[in-house]
């Protein structure tokens, strides 16, 4: 240590008898327990022990509980000498020096372990001795030696040192008594701090009956907002170890005390762990308790309060699980339509639709509390309003045979719904045939309306109606068609009106309006002036996740804010857009995709390299989702993927040539050659080696792809130009690639080995005597750990060849002409050429 004269200048005889010849200048090589040595004082080890612990001098002491670990380890072997060290550690706890202290207790957590390692040994030694000396620091009147103790417990815990009993009988009565209204400012707000840091490491009966309610009381604690802070920003940990009972029943008033405090600190806490709390109750509470309590935390008056809520509501997981307030309306009992519910409600409509079924819904509904719950949330009120009245279409007992013609065009306008006699009885099974063949296309806005009102038709033909007299089923019938008729124009309405928005809220019901509406709001010019700068980024971030939420059947909901931010000024936000497109691919379909999305994805093709790369990392993932004829349209565009802002990028090029490598599967033979071989061959020539080495996989996949599809002519037209543009390469390094590709396609079996040694073998045997050695080892490599262990017609010239490169003047091509196939050498390929800026040799 630096400057230990000044420690000892009155003291030199005893800075020998502590043994300081063995320090070093810097420390290196300290041996701490030096002090226990023989010296002119004839003591005994722990009568030397006992000298230096309770010495005059601070720096003695200090010393003595910095080795304590090799102190114990020096007296393991007798358990009467080691007791008696622990006992002397108890009396050093009390040292009054705070640095002293501080030492010991820094070392405690390595005896720790080096006591669970000796536990046969020394089974109770830790909870004896040291545990109470942990327990007492965290009320020592020393920061310092506070903090130190409180990391020691931490780090106790996280090692799994401290036994259950302790935890319990020792560790959370002290935090308990830190805790209570009387104790120390300063000690309680610590307190809180470790109690909530303890909280993850202990299990669920233990939070419950020690810290659980007095966890309560601390969130209500109105004098200290500290404390009231330290709560509400580790609530969210509380309620996943207690789990959704717990949390609802005790924790939940708690959380709404929080979230309205007066300080904006302690409601942007509670914003930050919104999304954890929301994950530990019920659907029920998310949807009727946590959604107007988040709402009002987004239209908060606080600005950061407003970011981070807006940050972490529509953060959704990707598998739509923990999405805050998805409903859950749509159990599995229920059928998957939404449109479901209007059978629920239609017996408030007519009498006559009074069915089984939905005489069970309305009596669940009645239920207490239920009511206004299904009232907010069931998708019929939307649509209800703007059903014709029905009492008006029994006028169709008196059809006129015009009406009739209209109704008949009705049904041949879709080929694929079998044909209902307006005539006669139509029966339930001609209704559930008719369901049954809408099934398939319901993706299709005619059908959705038709499918909807057939189904309303066959429930009412399963209810209480007389179903006898034929005129009743030809009024069902006709009526059917009627709203079909409204319904289909209404649907194709909305699919292409401009004001598609204002019908967004209509016929959404799967979370709460309101919340979708901020959320929306996030692309307002506004918002980045009194929220944030980077709010449209993360609006643009979670998107993919809103939309797995609402859903396919609800994008329009979605659309022009999508469409609002692939156009946003800020390249980041594009960014975010582009690397996440095959995602919300995935979430629409195909339909979809390729109205919306398509065109936005081609704008991104087209954008700054900072955009583009987020497309090109998942072009295959985002071309397998197109239909055959769409993907096509894309061949054209490849090419200008090699063109770049920077020349330097060259990990974009390396990308391009991981996603070839992928997308050859998706196109024909005849595409693969006219489109992807050039741009293969252009990459196997790049500059930059690291995408020369991932290309010459991507030659291998289009020679797999000729040979597999029986295009030998292709195939041979492909190897002739791999000979004419890298073996009679005027550079070195073209020639050095043709040995790489020989060697990549033996390796990756993608073509018969008779051709390989009838087209390529030959060239490959004539770079055996390459006057550059860098050729001539790569050769060698590609012979004799490849080629030789699939020998061929011209086997006899390839042990010519390798005997001469045995035989090489350099002792690199030698080695690799010898070396085993199987033997481990470092491959010294990369050595050879930098991997970033090799370029040819001119």
């Amino acid at each position: 240590f630096p400057g230990l004269s000044l420690y000892f200048e009155d003291g030199h005889d005893e800075l020998d008898d502590f043994g300081f010849d063995d320090y070093g200048s810097e420390c290196d090589g300290i041996r701490i327990t030096a002090f226990l040595d023989a010296g002119q004082d004839n003591l005994t080890p722990l009568g030397r022990l006992e000298k230096y612990a309770f010495s005059e001098n601070v720096f003695n002491r200090q010393i003595v509980a910095r080795g304590l670990l090799d102190v114990l380890r020096e007296f393991s072997d007798d358990e009467n000498d080691f007791i008696s060290v622990m006992e002397t550690v108890g009396r050093m706890s009390e040292d009054a020096e705070p640095t002293v202290r501080a030492e010991l207790m820094e070392q405690v957590p390595n005896i720790a372990m080096f006591l669970h390692e000796n536990r046969p040994n020394f089974p109770a030694a830790f909870s004896r001795y040291l545990m109470p000396i942990v327990v007492r620091y965290l009320t020592d009147p020393n920061n310092q030696v506070r903090k130190t103790s409180q990391a020691a417990l931490l780090v106790l815990l996280e090692q799994g040192l401290i036994c259950k009993t302790d935890m319990e009988g020792k560790v959370c009565p002290a935090l308990l008594e830190l805790t209570e209204p009387s104790s120390d400012d300063d000690f309680k707000i610590e307190a809180v701090a470790i109690m909530c840091k303890l909280v993850t490491m202990l299990t669920k009966d233990t939070v419950e009956q020690l810290l659980l309610l007095r966890f309560c009381e601390l969130c209500s604690d109105t004098r200290l907002f500290q404390v009231r802070k330290v709560c509400a920003a580790n609530f969210g940990e509380f309620c996943s170890i207690v789990g959704q009972e717990a949390t609802e029943k005790l924790l939940m008033p708690k959380f709404f005390d929080l979230c309205s405090d007066s300080l904006w600190g302690i409601r942007k806490a509670c914003a930050e762990c919104f999304m954890i709390v929301s994950n530990c109750t019920s659907p029920e509470v998310r949807r009727t308790k946590l959604s107007p309590l988040f709402i009002n935390l987004i239209s908060d008056q606080s600005r950061w309060v407003k970011v981070f809520s807006f940050y972490v509501e529509f953060t959704a997981l990707p598998s739509g699980k923990r999405v805050m307030f998805r409903t859950n309306t749509y159990s599995s009992k229920n059928i998957k339509s939404p449109l479901h519910n209007e059978q629920q409600s239609c017996s408030n409509n007519a009498s006559t639709c009074s069915t089984p079924d939905s005489t069970a819904s309305s009596h669940h509904s009645s239920q207490p509390g239920s009511n206004t719950i299904d009232t907010i949330y069931n998708s019929f009120n939307y649509w209800r309003p703007l059903l014709p009245d029905i009492s008006q279409d029994l006028e169709l007992l008196h059809v006129t045979e015009k009406e009739e013609e209209q109704e008949q065009e009705v049904v041949k306008e879709e080929d694929i719904v079998p044909e209902l006699c307006s005539r006669g009885p139509a029966t339930s099974s001609q209704i559930q045939k008719v369901l049954e063949s809408l099934q398939p296309h319901l993706d299709d806005p005619d059908v959705q309306g038709r499918h909807v009102l057939i189904k309303i038709s066959f429930y009412g033909r399963k209810s209480h109606l007389p179903s006898s007299p034929n005129y009743v089923n030809c009024v069902f019938s006709m009526l059917l068609f009627s709203l079909s008729t409204f319904f289909v124009r209404y649907i194709k309405l909305l699919h292409s009106s401009e004001s598609l928005s204002f019908f967004s809220s209509l016929l959404q019901n799967v979370i709460p309006q309101q919340l979708l509406d901020q959320y929306l709001s996030m692309t307002d010019p506004a918002r980045a002036q009194t929220v944030d700068t980077e709010i449209a980024k993360h609006c643009a971030f979670s998107l993919p996740g809103v939309a797995l939420t609402l859903g396919r059947q609800n994008w329009h909901c979605l659309k022009d804010t999508y469409e609002t931010l692939a156009t946003d000024v800020q390249w980041k936000v594009r960014r975010t857009l582009a690397f996440s497109i095959h995602e919300l691919a995935v979430i629409l379909g195909d339909q979809l995709t390729a109205a919306d999305l398509v065109p936005i994805f081609n704008g991104f093709l087209k954008d700054l390299d900072e955009v583009r790369i987020g497309v090109l990392k998942h072009l295959y993932d985002f071309l397998k989702l197109l239909h055959a004829e769409k993907r096509r349209e894309y061949l054209y565009q490849l090419q200008e993927f090699m063109v770049t802002d920077n020349s330097r990028n060259w990990r974009f090029r390396y990308e391009l040539a991981e996603q070839l490598i992928l997308i050859i599967e998706l196109y024909s033979h005849s595409d693969v050659y006219d489109y992807l071989r050039q741009i293969a061959l252009n990459l196997c020539s790049d500059k930059v080696s690291e995408v020369r080495w991932i290309s010459y996989k991507l030659v291998v996949e289009i020679l797999q792809k000729l040979y597999s599809s029986g295009a030998h002519d292709l195939s041979l037209n492909f190897i002739n130009e791999l000979v004419v543009r890298f073996c009679h390469c005027p550079k070195w390094v073209g020639r050095q690639a043709f040995a790489f590709i020989c060697q990549a396609i033996v390796e990756g079996d993608c073509m018969p080995m008779d051709q390989f040694a009838q087209h390529l073998l030959p060239c490959l045997l004539s770079l055996s005597s390459d006057p550059v050695p860098n050729v001539r080892v790569r050769v060698a490599k590609a012979l004799r750990q490849s080629v030789l262990e699939k020998r061929s017609a011209y086997s006899d010239e390839l042990e010519e060849a390798l005997c001469e490169l045995r035989m090489d003047k350099d002792r690199d091509v030698r080695f690799f002409a010898t070396v085993e196939p199987n033997q481990n050498v470092m491959d010294t390929s990369g050595l050879i050429e930098s991997p970033l800026l090799s370029e040819y040799t001119r």
